[in-house]
């Protein structure tokens, strides 16, 4: 059996939601490695390995919110999706709105999926498990 964790990348700059997914990730039945950042202009520092995050790890998942500092989310995510040592990461855009043109332009920049982030803890621990065990015992990745 494999040991090596799943690395998932956090982009959300509300503390009370990171630590919800990682309480919601350490209760999972998958060994997971969740590394967060609290914008978009250090999500892409990590991505692309820059300055501190020179030896980061490429993550499997990225879990993204769209209104982040700095540089949105949707900028985050038009750009993990020009490269192509990080087109192939999933990203789970994973937000608080509602508005239907960010839904559309998520998945005209090739948002894997779009979840509402919801509001009370329970569902949301439930949210983030289920985005986990979808994308790793469900879906088959490259």
């Amino acid at each position: 059996m494999d040991t090596t964790p799943i690395e998932i990348l956090l982009v959300e700059d509300n503390p009370g939601d990171v630590r919800l997914t990682q309480e919601a990730l350490a209760s999972a039945k998958i060994l997971t490695k969740m590394n967060s950042v609290l914008d978009g202009e250090t999500a892409l520092r990590f991505l692309h390995r820059e300055g501190e995050f020179n030896d980061s790890p490429r993550p499997d998942l990225i879990i993204l919110d769209l209104n982040l500092p700095r540089v949105s989310g949707h900028e985050v995510l038009a750009s993990i999706k020009e490269h192509e040592h990080l087109r192939r990461i999933p990203v789970v855009v994973l937000t608080s709105s509602e508005a239907e043109e960010d839904i559309v332009r998520s998945y005209d920049l090739h948002a894997n999926c779009y979840v509402r982030k919801p509001v009370d803890m329970s569902s949301f621990i439930d949210v983030v498990n289920g985005i986990e065990d979808f994308w790793f015992t469900v879906v088959r990745l490259p």
